[in-house]
C-alpha cells in the first residue's frame, strides 16, 4: 500500500519534502532535505568508500528517493559500479513522486541526469533490478527490513529510517545486528540520527562509532564501521 501523506512542503534550502501521516514524521529535515542528504549519505557515506571500484548500497527506508538519484547523481563523477538496493514498505504514489522539484533544485542535475531518470526510480517495477546506467542499477524491494533477507552483503548502508520516537522498533540491537550481519568488513553504516541509545546500541553489536557534524539544524550525525 501506499504511504499516507498530508502532502508537499518546501525545506529551508527550497527543496521538498513529505509529512507521513502513518508516523507524523516529515520525511526529510525541515532546515534543508537536499543538504541533509548531501551532507549524511552522499559525503559521509558514498564518498567515505572513495577506494571500492564496486559498492553495494543497502538503503533501509527510500522513501521519496532522493538518496538514491543523489547517488547516481554523484556517481557520475565518481564512475563506480553501483549496485542499490531500496527496502520500502511504504511507496509513496507515483502521483506524489511527480510533484518533487528535487531535478529543478539540485545543482548536480544536468541534461544527462533529469527528472526522468528521478521519476524512473518510482516508476519501473518492483522486486527486479532497474538499470540506469552501465554504472548503477536499482532493486526496489516492497518489504520490511523484518521480512529481508540476502546472501549479498553491503558495502555501504543508507540507514533513513523515520526517527526512534516514530518507529522505535527500527531502532533496537536486534535491527543492529541483522544490519551488522548483512554488511561486508569494512562496511559504513551512515544515519541522520545520533541520539546516545542508537549509539550505544551500535558499539554493543561491535560496530566503531563515529560522531560527526550534522546537516543544518542538527549538531551530530552517525557513522558506524564494521570491522575489517
Amino acid at each position: 500500500m501506499d504511504i499516507q501523506t498530508h502532502g508537499v512542503y518546501l525545506t529551508d534550502d527550497g527543496s521538498h519534502s513529505i509529512i507521513s501521516e502513518q508516523f507524523n514524521e516529515s520525511y526529510h529535515s525541515r532546515h534543508g532535505a537536499l543538504k541533509e542528504s548531501l551532507h549524511v549519505f552522499i559525503n559521509a557515506g558514498l564518498k567515505a568508500l572513495n577506494k571500492k571500484e564496486t559498492i553495494n548500497i543497502l538503503e533501509v527506508g527510500l522513501g521519496t528517493g532522493l538518496n538514491a538519484w543523489l547517488t547516481l547523481l554523484e556517481n557520475q563523477n565518481l564512475g563506480k559500479t553501483i549496485n542499490f538496493t531500496g527496502i520500502e514498505p511504504y511507496p509513496i504514489s507515483e502521483e506524489m513522486a511527480q510533484s518533487l522539484n528535487y531535478p529543478a533544485v539540485a545543482e548536480q542535475s544536468d541534461n544527462n541526469i533529469n527528472q526522468a531518470s528521478f521519476l524512473k526510480i518510482h516508476n519501473e517495477a518492483w522486486e527486479t533490478p532497474i538499470t540506469f546506467d552501465e554504472k548503477f542499477t536499482l532493486t526496489k524491494l516492497k518489504t520490511t527490513l523484518e521480512d529481508f533477507s540476502t546472501e549479498e552483503k553491503f558495502d555501504l548502508v543508507y540507514f533513513d529510517a523515520f526517527a526512534p520516537n516514530a518507529q522505535p522498533e527500527l531502532w533496537t540491537e536486534a535491527v543492529f545486528q541483522q544490519i551488522f550481519d548483512l554488511m561486508a568488513p569494512g562496511g559504513i553504516m551512515v544515519t541522520y540520527c545520533a541520539k546516545g541509545t542508537v549509539k550505544r546500541g551500535l558499539k554493543a553489536i561491535g560496530f566503531t562509532v563515529e560522531t560527526l557534524e550534522g546537516p543544518p539544524g542538527k549538531r551530530e550525525m552517525t557513522r558506524a564501521v564494521k570491522p575489517a
